[in-house]
């Protein structure tokens, strides 16, 4: 088999650019961009909670050793943790740590959505112009008669068009889609694991006092009055 055959430039026009074009008017150019920026995260590292783990202990000792009043807020490589411990501290409590991390889950998983519907559209349209392609190509069929070879390469486009579009669907946008969206849940794992176990190490100080044994023996003689 001579895979030269399958290299076809206009055939990849038809259906890369058909695509693309679609895709931008379907989408919309908000949807495209947080489509690329995730595009081209995939190839970055990964979140690193070892090391955020790491960086937050420290923030976690000098809470529980100077309390909540006197702890000083640390600067992280990482907007979420810079906001979620600063809320932490102003707050006093663990509801406006865990309020803090929401929001930023709510945008991370918002732009990660948006990143895979765009490439699962692509995924769809791509066949629809391997179609198209077949379609051009048959158009081109000189109408006094068959050639022998502008048929041949008439019928090679058509096929090349319709593979194209296959091939773009399954091999590439809809692998893409499924990549971004399995690294953008695992992150939120990781995430998750860590700001839990942040909350359980803070919630003992952040925790009201317990009132001395004479008011609290008061408040239970006026509950049961």
């Amino acid at each position: 088999m001579n895979l030269m055959n399958l290299v076809d430039g206009p055939s990849a026009a038809i259906v890369l650019g058909g695509t693309l074009i679609a895709t931008v008017l379907r989408s919309g150019l908000g949807d495209c961009r947080h489509a690329v920026i995730k595009l081209a995260q995939l190839g970055g590292s990964r979140f690193d909670a070892d090391g955020a783990r790491a960086e937050l202990a420290q923030q976690v000792q000098e809470i529980q050793r100077d309390g909540l009043l006197r702890a000083v807020p640390h600067h992280y490589n990482d907007s979420e943790f810079d906001e979620a411990t600063g809320a932490l501290i102003e707050g006093r409590s663990v509801k406006a740590l865990l309020a803090a991390h929401e929001k930023h889950k709510a945008r991370r998983l918002g732009e990660s959505t948006r990143a895979v519907r765009t490439f699962a559209q692509a995924a769809e349209l791509a066949p629809v112009f391997g179609l198209a392609g077949t379609l051009v190509s048959l158009s081109q069929l000189p109408a006094d008669g068959l050639a022998r070879g502008a048929f041949a390469g008439a019928i090679s486009m058509a096929v090349v068009t319709t593979l194209y579009g296959l091939l773009a669907a399954n091999l590439l946008l809809a692998p893409l889609a499924r990549m971004i969206e399995r690294k953008a849940l695992a992150e939120e794992r990781a995430r998750q694991q860590l700001i839990d176990w942040l909350a359980g190490q803070v919630a003992e100080v952040c925790a009201p006092p317990a009132p001395p044994p004479r008011a609290r023996l008061q408040t239970l003689h006026a509950e049961a009055s």
